[in-house]
Protein backbone atom coordinates (compact mmCIF):
# COMPACT_ATOMS: atom_id res chain seq x y z
CA UNK A 1 0.00 0.00 0.00
CA UNK A 2 1.47 3.27 -0.99
CA UNK A 3 -0.59 6.28 0.42
CA UNK A 4 1.38 8.44 -2.66
CA UNK A 5 -0.78 6.34 -5.05
CA UNK A 6 -3.38 8.06 -7.64
CA UNK A 7 -5.96 6.17 -5.74
CA UNK A 8 -4.87 7.98 -2.14
CA UNK A 9 -4.58 11.22 -3.81
CA UNK A 10 -7.89 10.93 -4.78
CA UNK A 11 -8.88 10.52 -1.34
CA UNK A 12 -6.97 12.91 0.03
CA UNK A 13 -8.43 15.49 -2.62
CA UNK A 14 -5.48 16.06 -4.47
CA UNK A 15 -6.22 14.24 -7.67
CA UNK A 16 -9.51 14.78 -9.00
CA UNK A 17 -12.16 11.12 -9.04
CA UNK A 18 -12.68 9.60 -12.56
CA UNK A 19 -15.65 10.90 -14.06
CA UNK A 20 -17.65 7.45 -13.69
CA UNK A 21 -17.28 7.86 -10.14
CA UNK A 22 -18.80 11.43 -10.36
CA UNK A 23 -21.62 9.93 -12.20
CA UNK A 24 -22.25 7.37 -9.77
CA UNK A 25 -22.08 10.03 -6.85
CA UNK A 26 -19.14 7.71 -5.39
CA UNK A 27 -18.05 9.11 -1.80
CA UNK A 28 -15.71 7.39 0.68
CA UNK A 29 -17.13 5.83 4.01
CA UNK A 30 -14.03 4.19 5.57
CA UNK A 31 -11.17 2.55 4.11
CA UNK A 32 -8.80 0.26 5.60
CA UNK A 33 -6.06 -0.17 2.87
CA UNK A 34 -3.95 -2.82 5.14
CA UNK A 35 -7.30 -4.81 5.18
CA UNK A 36 -8.30 -4.19 1.84
CA UNK A 37 -11.72 -3.21 2.84
CA UNK A 38 -14.22 -0.54 1.80
CA UNK A 39 -17.63 1.52 3.34
CA UNK A 40 -18.69 3.55 -0.08
CA UNK A 41 -22.01 5.51 -0.52
CA UNK A 42 -23.61 6.34 -3.70
CA UNK A 43 -26.59 8.76 -4.59
CA UNK A 44 -28.84 6.46 -6.85
CA UNK A 45 -30.47 9.77 -9.45
CA UNK A 46 -33.25 9.82 -11.33
CA UNK A 47 -31.14 9.04 -14.23
CA UNK A 48 -30.91 5.83 -13.06
CA UNK A 49 -33.73 4.82 -13.15
CA UNK A 50 -35.61 2.13 -15.75
CA UNK A 51 -38.64 2.62 -17.02
CA UNK A 52 -40.27 0.46 -13.70
CA UNK A 53 -39.21 3.06 -11.58
CA UNK A 54 -36.34 1.45 -10.35
CA UNK A 55 -32.37 1.55 -10.71
CA UNK A 56 -31.24 -0.07 -13.94
CA UNK A 57 -29.11 -2.91 -13.26
CA UNK A 58 -26.08 -1.82 -14.81
CA UNK A 59 -25.61 1.65 -12.79
CA UNK A 60 -25.93 -1.57 -9.55
CA UNK A 61 -23.32 -3.64 -11.67
CA UNK A 62 -20.99 -0.10 -11.78
CA UNK A 63 -21.62 0.61 -8.12
CA UNK A 64 -20.41 -2.72 -7.27
CA UNK A 65 -17.49 -2.81 -9.75
CA UNK A 66 -16.38 0.66 -8.29
CA UNK A 67 -16.58 -0.75 -4.74
CA UNK A 68 -14.73 -3.49 -5.03
CA UNK A 69 -11.89 -1.63 -7.68
CA UNK A 70 -11.65 0.72 -5.16
CA UNK A 71 -10.93 -2.04 -1.87
CA UNK A 72 -8.13 -2.67 -4.15
CA UNK A 73 -7.46 0.26 -5.33
CA UNK A 74 -6.17 0.97 -1.79
CA UNK A 75 -4.15 -1.56 -1.53
CA UNK A 76 -1.84 -0.71 -4.82
CA UNK A 77 1.61 0.74 -4.77
CA UNK A 78 2.24 3.84 -6.48
CA UNK A 79 2.40 3.67 -11.10
CA UNK A 80 -0.61 0.71 -10.46
CA UNK A 81 -4.37 0.44 -11.24
CA UNK A 82 -5.84 -2.78 -11.48
CA UNK A 83 -8.83 -3.36 -14.06
CA UNK A 84 -11.13 -5.39 -14.22
CA UNK A 85 -11.12 -8.75 -16.34
CA UNK A 86 -14.39 -10.45 -14.69
CA UNK A 87 -17.69 -9.16 -12.98
CA UNK A 88 -20.16 -11.67 -11.73
CA UNK A 89 -23.23 -9.56 -10.88
CA UNK A 90 -26.40 -11.11 -8.64
CA UNK A 91 -29.24 -8.90 -8.05
CA UNK A 92 -31.88 -9.32 -5.06
CA UNK A 93 -34.24 -6.54 -4.71
CA UNK A 94 -34.89 -3.49 -6.52
CA UNK A 95 -33.00 -0.46 -5.75
CA UNK A 96 -34.33 3.72 -5.31
CA UNK A 97 -33.61 6.39 -5.58
CA UNK A 98 -31.44 7.89 -2.99
CA UNK A 99 -28.33 6.70 -1.09
CA UNK A 100 -27.14 3.18 -1.46
CA UNK A 101 -24.42 2.08 1.34
CA UNK A 102 -21.67 -0.27 -0.53
CA UNK A 103 -19.01 -2.59 0.93
CA UNK A 104 -16.21 -4.46 -0.25
CA UNK A 105 -13.12 -6.33 0.24
CA UNK A 106 -10.59 -7.90 -1.57
CA UNK A 107 -10.52 -11.64 -0.89
CA UNK A 108 -7.02 -12.57 -2.62
CA UNK A 109 -4.64 -10.58 -3.70
CA UNK A 110 -1.51 -11.97 -5.65
CA UNK A 111 1.16 -10.30 -7.57
CA UNK A 112 -1.07 -9.99 -10.93
CA UNK A 113 -4.32 -11.38 -9.88
CA UNK A 114 -7.10 -10.11 -7.34
CA UNK A 115 -10.48 -11.28 -6.06
CA UNK A 116 -13.05 -9.10 -4.74
CA UNK A 117 -16.74 -9.15 -3.36
CA UNK A 118 -18.98 -6.52 -2.86
CA UNK A 119 -22.56 -6.00 -1.55
CA UNK A 120 -24.95 -2.65 -2.31
CA UNK A 121 -27.08 -2.14 0.91
CA UNK A 122 -30.36 0.27 0.86
CA UNK A 123 -32.77 0.77 3.69
CA UNK A 124 -30.75 -2.22 5.66
CA UNK A 125 -31.30 -4.63 3.06
CA UNK A 126 -28.84 -6.11 0.78
CA UNK A 127 -30.26 -4.92 -3.16
CA UNK A 128 -27.07 -6.31 -5.25
CA UNK A 129 -23.97 -8.59 -4.65
CA UNK A 130 -20.60 -9.40 -6.69
CA UNK A 131 -17.81 -10.86 -6.87
CA UNK A 132 -14.78 -10.22 -9.26
CA UNK A 133 -11.02 -10.92 -10.78
CA UNK A 134 -8.74 -7.74 -11.60
CA UNK A 135 -5.11 -7.97 -12.88
CA UNK A 136 -2.82 -5.51 -11.76
CA UNK A 137 -0.59 -3.94 -14.15
CA UNK A 138 1.42 -0.32 -14.33
CA UNK A 139 0.48 2.60 -15.51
Amino acid sequence: MDKNSFFWKIVEGSAPPPPCAKTLGLSFVEIDGERGTIETKFEAVEMFLNPAGNVQGGFLAAMLDDTMGTALSSTLDGGQFAPTVNLNVQFHRPARLGSIKGLGRVVMRGREMCHGSAELWQSDKVVATATGTFVIRKI
